[in-house]
């Protein structure tokens, strides 16, 4: 799938990047990734997190409705996925955090 492609081939998402920094420079900084195995897609990673993982939501228009959570690890870690378009590249929008473990009430710690 990638075999033959050159930097042009990725210049969507790095459009989308420069753009994004651009505008939304003042952000928290996500880990960035582009591929060559998805050549039309930029995806911003937030690790232990989710308030950058919420301005970068908030700043590309995504509904919170949009946002999907599930649990991995065994239950562990949180992660929160979302997609947007920019300046014609797909966004995946994803964060990942600890899942604190609830206190029983009348416990102690």
């Amino acid at each position: 799938m990638s075999e033959g492609l050159t930097l042009d081939d990725l210049a969507v998402p790095l459009r989308a990047l420069r753009l994004l920094a651009a505008d939304f420079g003042h952000l928290p900084a996500p880990s960035v990734e582009v591929s060559t195995i998805y050549p039309d897609r930029l995806k911003l990673t937030f690790f232990d997190d989710l308030s950058g993982f919420e301005a970068w939501r908030d700043a590309l228009g995504i509904a919170p409705d949009a946002v999907t959570y599930r649990e991995q690890s065994g239950g562990r870690t949180r992660v929160l996925k979302a997609t947007a378009e920019h300046a014609g590249a797909g966004v995946d929008l994803v964060g990942y955090s600890d899942v604190t473990a609830p206190q029983l009430v009348g416990t102690t710690v």
